[in-house]
This record gives C-alpha cells, sequence and structure tokens, in this order.
C-alpha cells in the first residue's frame, strides 16, 4: 500500500466506502491528505449546562437523566442530561435499539454538538457523543478537532480515522519528505500533519485565524500549482507558431478615419499591446476586458483588419446569434468603406445559402467571419485563418482557447483576442487566466451619457410606473428586469410573465415585449428586434438581457428585486442603457427586509459606475466561486487557497512558476498531480 493506492482497493475503506468518498473527488489514499479541514472544534474544555450559549458548538459532560422514543411528526430518541440540576436535551432521528439501550439512566455522556435553544430549554441534534458508566472515563482533547466537508455515506469520526490512516503511510512517501526550491518552511508532509492533527492550544488562534505557517505553506503550494498548470496549457496553445502580423497602428489608423467617432487613449494603449502581440511569430493569447461600450470591438476590428490586409482571416465567436448579427451588421457599416466583405454564418440558414458561404470561407474569399460558436464546427474549414475574436471570455473556457489551435494554416496556430465586459479584479484574473495576458480598457468614449443609479423601497414602485410611462410617451425605451419567470410562494418576487401582463393593464397604452430564458431562441431573438427596432416601448425581462443588444433608445432599466442579484449581474444589466446622448437611470427596486450583504450591494451600485471597483466589492463579499459560477469555480478548484485574502502571494508564485518549468520540471509535475490532478483535464472543466 502507498499514497497511489485506489481507496477502493484499500482494506481500511473499501468499495463501499471509496464509492462515497469519490463524491468528495477523493479517489486515491493520497488524495485524502489534501482533503483539508474546513474548520476546527475546540474540545479542549468542558462547559457547564448551565453555561451554554444558543448558537454555539460545545463540550458537555453529565449523567442521563430519562431516556425514550416519542413519535412526534417524526420517530425520534430523546435523552436528557443532567448537571447540577439543569437539563440538556439531546435527539437522535436515526438511532437503533443498541444506541437507544447505551443511554442508560445513571450513565455518564460526553457530548459535543451545537447548542440551540428550544421550548425546553437547550438541546442538541445528533451530538457526537461517547456513554461510561464511570466519568473518569473520559478524556478532553488538548489538540482542536479537524472538521471536513462531507458526503453521504460518510461520517466526521470514519474520515478523521482514514485520515489518520493515511497520515501513517504518508511518512514512507519519498515524494512528500522531498524539499521543494523557493517555498518557506515547514515542508509537506510536517505541514499536513499540522493541519489534520493540530498539537496543543497554542496552534489553535493561529489555525482559526488562517495564518498558521502549515497553512501559509500549503497555500503557497497550491497557488503555485495552478500557476505552473496555467502555465503548461499555455505552452500548449503556442507550440506552434503564429503569422507575424506587423500592420496594426496603420490599420487601426485607416479603420479610424471612416468611423464617427475617434480612439480613446486607453484603446490606442490596448492596441499597442495587441499590436506587440501580433508581431510576435508566436500565438497571441490576450484577455481585453472594458466595461460595456468602453470600444472593445473596435479594438478587435483594428486587429481583424490588419490581419485583411496581411492576406489572412479572422473569426470573430459571440455567445448568442443576437448578439453575433449586431457584430455582423457593426463590423460590415465599418469594413464596407475600406472594400473588405464580412461573412455571417447562422445557425437557421437554408443549406445551400450555407455551403456557399462555407465555401467562401474555406477558399478565403470571406476575410472576416462572425457567427456563435457553431464557427468553430469541424464542417467549418478555413483558408488562411490568423486571428480569432472571443466575445464574452466567462463562457469559453481553457479546452475551447486549446481546440483553436488546429485552425490555422498547416503548421501554424492563430492569434486569440479575447473580449470581456465582466470586469474581473487583477488578483482573479491573476489566478484564473494566468494562461492569459490581460489589458484594461479603463476610460468611456466622449458622449456617453453616465448612468444614474437610485435605490428605491418596491412600496414607491408606481411612482417608478408614473416615470417610465413618461418616458415612454415622450419616444424613449424602458428595460423591466425581473429575477424569476414562475410565481413562487418562497420567493417573494415578481415573476416576468406576470409582471407583463400587469404592466399591459397597468399603462394600456404603451407596447410591452417579454423575454425570459424559457422562450425558444427565434421567440426571443424576435421579442429583442422588436425592441431594438422600437416597436415595444417596454421590454420586460428576466436577466437573460445582461449579455444583449445594443439599444441606445433605452434610457431607463428598472431591475425588480435588486437585493438578490449580485453586484457583477446588476452592474452588467446597468450597462444595457446609458449607449445614447440622453441622461439614463438605472432604479433598483428593492424588498424589506434587506441584509447587510444586501444593502452593501445596493450601496455600491448607487455610488460607483466603475465595473473594478464594483467587481472587487463584489470578491470581498461573495468570493470568487459564486462570482465565477460553478464552472469556472472547477477551473480554480482551490481547497485551501483564497485569491483575495492570498493576493500578495500570486505574483512572486508567478515568477516562482517560471523559475521551476525551466530548472525543476520534475517537482512541477508532481506538484500539479498533488493539488490540481491531471493538467488535461484542468483544461477541459
Amino acid at each position: 500500500m502507498d499514497l497511489r493506492t485506489r481507496l477502493a482497493d484499500w482494506p481500511a475503506a473499501g468499495p463501499q466506502i471509496a464509492g462515497s468518498l469519490r463524491n468528495l473527488g477523493l479517489e486515491t489514499i493520497g488524495d485524502l491528505l489534501f482533503h483539508l479541514p474546513q474548520r476546527y472544534q475546540d474540545r479542549s474544555r468542558l462547559t457547564p449546562i448551565a453555561s451554554l450559549v444558543d448558537g454555539q458548538d460545545a463540550l458537555v459532560r453529565a449523567r442521563v437523566e430519562i431516556t425514550d422514543v416519542r413519535y412526534a411528526g417524526r420517530r425520534q430518541l430523546r435523552v436528557v442530561l443532567s448537571d447540577e440540576g439543569r437539563g440538556l436535551l439531546l435527539r437522535f432521528f436515526h438511532f437503533n435499539e443498541g444506541q437507544r439501550a447505551a443511554f442508560a439512566a445513571g450513565r455518564w455522556v460526553q457530548a459535543y454538538g451545537s447548542v440551540r435553544f428550544g421550548s425546553s430549554g437547550p438541546e442538541m441534534v445528533h451530538p457526537e457523543y461517547r456513554v461510561a458508566d464511570d466519568e473518569h472515563a473520559f478524556q478532553t482533547s488538548d489538540a482542536l478537532t479537524p472538521v471536513y466537508p462531507l458526503t453521504a455515506g460518510i461520517t466526521q469520526p470514519r474520515l478523521r480515522r482514514l485520515i489518520e490512516a493515511a497520515l501513517r503511510l504518508a511518512t514512507t512517501d519519498v515524494h512528500l519528505a522531498a524539499q521543494l526550491p523557493g517555498l518557506p518552511a515547514p515542508d509537506s508532509l510536517p505541514a499536513l500533519r499540522s493541519l489534520h492533527a493540530p498539537a496543543g492550544a497554542a496552534d489553535a488562534t493561529l489555525l482559526i485565524e488562517g495564518t498558521h505557517p502549515a497553512q501559509q505553506r500549503l497555500i503557497r503550494e497550491e497557488l503555485l500549482a495552478h500557476q505552473l498548470c496555467m502555465r503548461l496549457l499555455r505552452r500548449q496553445v503556442r507550440t506552434r507558431p503564429a503569422p507575424s502580423l506587423g500592420d496594426l497602428p496603420a490599420s487601426a489608423d485607416a479603420l479610424e478615419a471612416v468611423l464617427p467617432f475617434r480612439f480613446t487613449g486607453a484603446q490606442r494603449r490596448v492596441i499597442g499591446d495587441v499590436a506587440r502581440d501580433l508581431e510576435a511569430r508566436r500565438p497571441m493569447l490576450r484577455l481585453v476586458q472594458g466595461d460595456v461600450g468602453s470600444g472593445k470591438t473596435v479594438v478587435a476590428a483594428a486587429a481583424m483588419l490588419a490581419a485583411a490586409r496581411a492576406g489572412y482571416q479572422s473569426a470573430l465567436m459571440a455567445p448568442t446569434e443576437l448578439l453575433a448579427e449586431q457584430h455582423y451588421a457593426n463590423l460590415s457599416r465599418w469594413f464596407t468603406p475600406l472594400g473588405i466583405d464580412v461573412e455571417y454564418l447562422a445557425g437557421k440558414m437554408k443549406k445551400s445559402e450555407r455551403e456557399q458561404r462555407l465555401a467562401r470561407v474555406s477558399s478565403g474569399a470571406a476575410p472576416i467571419v462572425v457567427g456563435t460558436h457553431a464557427v468553430f464546427q469541424q464542417s467549418v474549414a478555413f483558408d488562411r485563418l490568423a486571428l480569432v475574436v472571443v466575445d464574452e471570455q466567462h463562457r469559453f473556457g481553457v479546452q475551447q482557447r486549446l481546440s483553436l489551435r488546429d485552425k490555422g494554416p498547416q503548421g501554424s496556430s492563430p492569434h486569440q483576442l479575447i473580449m470581456s465586459a465582466t470586469p474581473i479584479p487583477r488578483t482573479l484574473a491573476q489566478t484564473v487566466y494566468a494562461d492569459l495576458d490581460v489589458s484594461v480598457i479603463d476610460e468611456l468614449p466622449p458622449g456617453r451619457t453616465p448612468v444614474t443609479t437610485v435605490v428605491v423601497n418596491n412600496v414607491k414602485r408606481d411612482e417608478v410606473l408614473t416615470r417610465i410611462a413618461d418616458a415612454c410617451r415622450a419616444g424613449r425605451q424602458v428595460y423591466w428586469v425581473c429575477t424569476l419567470i414562475e410565481e413562487s410562494e418562497e420567493l417573494d418576487a415578481q415573476a416576468a410573465e406576470a409582471t407583463a401582463e400587469r404592466l399591459k393593464a397597468e399603462l394600456s397604452d404603451i407596447r410591452v415585449g417579454l423575454v425570459h430564458g424559457r422562450l425558444k431562441s427565434d421567440e426571443k431573438d424576435a421579442q429583442m428586434r422588436d425592441f431594438k427596432n422600437g416597436d415595444t416601448q417596454l421590454l420586460v425581462a428576466t436577466t437573460v438581457i445582461e449579455v444583449g443588444v445594443d439599444v441606445p433608445n433605452a434610457s431607463i432599466m428598472v431591475i425588480e428585486n435588486a437585493e438578490r442579484l449580485g453586484l457583477a449581474q446588476l452592474h452588467q444589466l446597468r450597462g444595457r442603457v446609458g449607449r445614447g446622448a440622453t441622461a439614463s437611470q438605472c432604479v433598483l427596486l428593492y424588498q424589506l427586509p434587506l441584509s447587510n450583504t444586501a444593502k452593501s450591494r445596493l450601496e455600491t451600485m448607487r455610488s460607483t459606475t466603475d465595473g473594478f471597483r464594483i467587481a472587487q466589492a463584489d470578491l470581498e463579499l461573495r468570493g470568487p466561486g459564486e462570482i465565477l459560477g460553478r464552472r469556472q469555480t472547477g477551473v480554480i478548484g482551490l481547497r485551501i487557497a483564497d485569491p483575495v485574502r492570498d493576493q500578495a502571494l500570486i505574483p512572486p508564485l508567478q515568477q516562482l512558476a517560471d523559475d521551476w518549468l525551466e530548472r525543476y520540471p520534475l517537482d512541477a509535475q508532481r506538484l500539479i498531480a498533488r493539488w490540481v490532478g491531471d493538467v488535461e483535464k484542468y483544461g477541459q472543466v
């Protein structure tokens, strides 16, 4: 047996336990070592029953006074403990006859659990416990007790025993005993032992605060493993050369000459970043971030023009057909005066028309191709593809970036320019997008009117209705966003369908449209087109319009139950208005009572329109997992590190990762295997 042994083959676990542990992502004995405690319990002090506090964990020792089984609602074992005349009720809903018999009156019980105060005083539900005939048979623990993430079929005591056994086996593992260059003491195995089996009270405060040297060591290991992984994925994309496109500054000038606006300083700076990438004979991997309306597409268009002038093709990929159509319309308008054709590939085309367009793409007659992810289906062949532009990075994973390697001309890979209107704080970008270079457009074009945000209690809804009716009658358009599609008694939120009907009745002279995620895509597109063309004045929608079309005439955004949405989502929705010359407003309707977090979110939205300040506040309020969503938390998969708390560690670890890949490639592979697993699987999340 060693750390690579599968849990199903380990007598201490066996197939059944291994099946449960697989739900936690644990396959081998070594995986157990890196299943780290999420918190610790202090079982070093006994608490008298009279001193118990509601909501706190406590260790108690007392005698059994009464034991009975009741059937009120559901079958339960009730054990009343008595200590100096004060009683504590233990409740068990899952029990057997042997357990019931063990709690005989007069026996001693030592129990640890969370205390809550019910109608009959303090109680614990399913505490951890031991029963004995003598009070002196028990001991308190000098060490902290680790508490692990669990799954069905596994208890804390069982998991602790398995991890203790794994730690004993680990003493013979040479890789865990090896010193890793550039990382501080303690080494890996002593650090793991400190976290799984903490020593005395001296460690308690440091462990609970997350500042213990063992935690700091393992945090660095984990962050380093992720940096190494992303760098290896980046190397994979760059295994082939890319065409050198050296004409970007001149192409940007030529594009600017036909545009009705001038580039901002921020756009010029980012064009400079992209120009340096395109000149090099290796694939560009650049993420361009900027708020809605900051002009990311124009930067991409300048790069596409440089590719077309050099005799190559470009492809722009958008997440929805509606957005792809919008990009196609903009690029056609910009490139027609320059004599460059733009081809559009849609999923709904007739077969004959699609075949004609595919032939133009494969022959190279179409220098610029726009569409959804279908642009990169196997049936689509390019002649000389040199640049791929991806809109909305958070819908496009590492594995898809890898797949684009094969779309370039024979023996080369295309450059990749990825745009995101979802601001990602620098600390998070350094962790999640470590395979990308990042540029930020932090300046809005002149003429964009700032959006005024107001926070309004739902009781003033009628005043809001009056304001939007006046705006619609004056020729402007309004978004009304709901957070749910169907009525729900549990969540007091207006549903989109019910709201649309109600608004039609309340504003009978206003043309109302409706968009939500359960509409078929062609119905959704038709509703969005009607709004864009001005055929409807008020669009009731769910958050599906978070990434949507450009409607300059829309000047008011009402968001119902705004307290239910995260900051990034609120900011994205607000970005739908303020795209024309008219002064615009975002109205955040909220429902009392508000949590402190909700109050903080709404105040942040009211006080700033800076997407990066909002993203940083969101990160601090919610943490990285919630912000990035399940798909991207899979990419991060952090067990002990936290990009917010540990952001100061990331830049030196990026340098260390580069050093390791040059000098210690074997150590790099082992550390990745230890913390991340397989590089290819990591890229596919």
